[in-house]
C-alpha cells in the first residue's frame, strides 16, 4: 500500500473531486444511475466526493493498493465504485479547481472505496475556520479491478442516507451511442 496524499484539505459546498481531465462538477450527472450518493463515478475520468462539512477543512487520506484491501468497519460510511483515469495526470481537486493534489494513478481500471466518519457532525457544524479542529474524515482507497456497479457497504448517518437517496433518484447515464449522438460534429 502507498499513501498518495494525506492531511487536511479545504471543501466548499461539501464537495471534493478526483479529476483526470478538465474540471467537471455536475452533481446529477456524476451520480446518474448509481446506488451510492457519496462517490459519484458516472462521469468518465471523474469522481465527485460528498463530505458532511459544507465549508472548511476535512481530513483526507488517499491510498493505492495492489489488491482489494479488507473493509475497515471502524468507518461509519463505506461505498465503492469503479474509476478509470482518462488522462495522464490525475489529481484530488478542491471546489472550482481552487487547489489540486496530484495522485500517482496509472491509466487503468480501478475499484475505489470511499469511507467517511463524522458526516453528521460535519453537516451540523456546517463551516469551520482556519485552525479549528477537523470534524469529519475520509479515506479513498484505489486498487486495480475491472469495472462493476457501485455499491453501498455501510450507512450510519442521516447525511449519507440523504445522499444515497438522491443518487437513486438520478436517471441512468447516457449510453455511448447517446453521447456520440450529442457530439456537435455528429451529422
Amino acid at each position: 500500500m502507498r499513501t498518495l496524499t494525506t492531511g487536511p484539505v479545504g471543501v466548499h459546498y461539501a464537495q471534493l473531486y478526483v479529476q483526470s481531465h478538465e474540471f467537471v462538477s455536475d452533481l446529477g450527472a456524476s451520480f446518474a444511475g448509481q446506488q451510492n450518493g457519496l462517490c459519484g463515478a458516472a462521469v468518465p475520468g471523474a469522481l465527485f466526493l460528498i463530505t458532511g462539512l459544507h465549508t472548511g477543512d476535512v481530513g483526507v487520506s488517499v491510498e493505492l493498493h495492489d489488491s482489494e484491501p479488507p473493509v475497515d468497519d471502524a468507518w461509519e460510511e463505506i461505498v465503492e465504485a469503479s474509476y478509470t483515469p482518462v488522462g495522464a495526470t490525475t489529481a484530488l481537486v478542491g471546489w472550482a479547481g481552487e487547489w489540486q493534489e496530484p495522485l500517482d494513478l496509472a491509466e487503468t481500471d480501478y475499484r475505489v472505496r470511499y469511507c467517511g466518519t463524522g458526516m453528521d457532525a460535519g453537516h451540523e457544524t456546517d463551516t469551520t475556520l482556519d485552525g479549528e479542529p477537523l470534524v469529519d474524515h475520509y479515506l479513498l482507497q484505489f486498487w486495480p479491478a475491472p469495472p462493476e456497479p457501485d455499491r453501498v457497504i455501510k450507512v450510519t448517518s442521516g447525511t449519507a442516507a440523504y445522499w444515497h437517496d438522491y443518487a437513486r433518484q438520478q436517471p441512468p447515464p447516457p449510453t455511448a451511442e447517446e453521447r456520440a449522438e450529442a457530439e456537435p460534429d455528429h451529422e
